[in-house]
């Protein structure tokens, strides 16, 4: 659970995750406090309260990483946080610390790391938020794993193949879904762009609600059941892949919603390589099979392939 260095302190296995995530808060923190400055009194209540949330959930995550930092250097404080369920209780306050903070700053109706155009306005904002959640959930998810022995990315392995890629599929197509909606309330009910713009918005909104819709099947049969009907994998797959094609040119073309960089443009290319990622793990599962057999023997050749092709596709993601 710990390991020991020079000088007889006890530190965290996850002791550079607290170290990036103190470097994160501190660059998310100025930024928030920054664009907090700029917008002034904006008269806006719910921008207001917004500015005010980043600012403490940032500032909280500064106080928190720079204490737990301080605690490794000293071995009596070091058996008080290191694969204590203190640390795994901070482990998972500051995950959801770091999920409203993205939900807030990466919403384009509040304009604080996005205008509302859905471009990034500001960079460290926007990119650093994502990057602390990220870097979160990764300390939250290390926890589980040395505390009780909770392997969330190997259970997914072995859960069944594919299963990774299609919850971070359907996680992709969510957030497609929200942003395209939130830009269609912006420009095409509070304000008119244009047909063309909004008709594609709505592209947007219908892709990411099918997608998510799709992965959210598959994700339940695997969970639940362990395997999901290769055929119903197949078919959806290709719809899938067919669809973000074709979306993905048209929402982040330049008279798209997904032209600014941005999480419509981002995770709308996430769909699509997600999508591609999935044909491409079924194709080599058809081919191990019809390799391993034919005839009646089909139905087991398949299984057998999906299962060993399952941990090497996953470890390739």
């Amino acid at each position: 659970m710990s390991d020991t260095i020079e000088g007889g302190t006890s530190r965290s296995p996850r002791f550079t995750h607290w170290c990036a995530l103190f470097v994160f808060s501190t660059i998310v923190l100025g930024a928030a406090v920054e664009a907090a400055n700029n917008n002034g009194e904006s008269g806006d209540p719910k921008t207001e309260s917004n500015e005010k949330w980043s600012i403490v959930c940032a500032s909280c995550t500064f106080a928190f990483c720079a204490i737990v930092i301080l605690m490794h250097f000293n071995a009596v404080t070091s058996l008080f946080i290191v694969g204590t369920k203190i640390e795994g209780l901070l482990c998972l306050v500051l995950a959801a610390f770091w999920s409203g903070l993205v939900a807030v700053v990466a919403d384009s109706r509040h304009g604080l790391a996005v205008n509302e155009k859905g471009a990034v306005s500001n960079g460290n904002l926007y990119y650093f938020s994502w990057a602390g959640l990220i870097c979160a959930v990764t300390l939250l998810t290390s926890y589980l794993r040395s505390a009780f022995q909770i392997d969330i990315q190997s259970e997914l392995k072995t859960r069944s193949a594919r299963l990774s890629v299609w919850t971070a599929h359907m996680a992709a197509a969510i957030v497609v879904m929200g942003s395209s909606t939130n830009i269609f309330k912006n420009d095409c009910v509070n304000a008119f762009v244009g047909d063309e713009f909004c008709r594609r918005t709505k592209l947007g909104i219908g892709l990411g609600a099918v997608g998510a819709f799709f992965a959210l099947v598959i994700v339940f049969m695997k969970i639940y059941t362990s395997k999901a009907p290769f055929l119903l994998e197949a078919v959806l797959g290709a719809i899938l892949v067919g669809s973000f094609a074709f979306g993905t040119a048209y929402i982040t073309s330049e008279q798209g919603p997904g032209s600014p960089l941005g999480n419509l443009y981002y995770f709308t290319w996430g769909c699509f390589l997600s999508s591609f990622l999935l044909c491409s793990s079924l194709y080599d599962d058809y081919n191990a099979a019809k390799s391993m057999g034919g005839g009646d023997n089909n139905d087991l050749a398949m299984e057998e392939g999906n299962k060993t092709n399952g941990a090497a596709e996953d470890d390739q993601i």
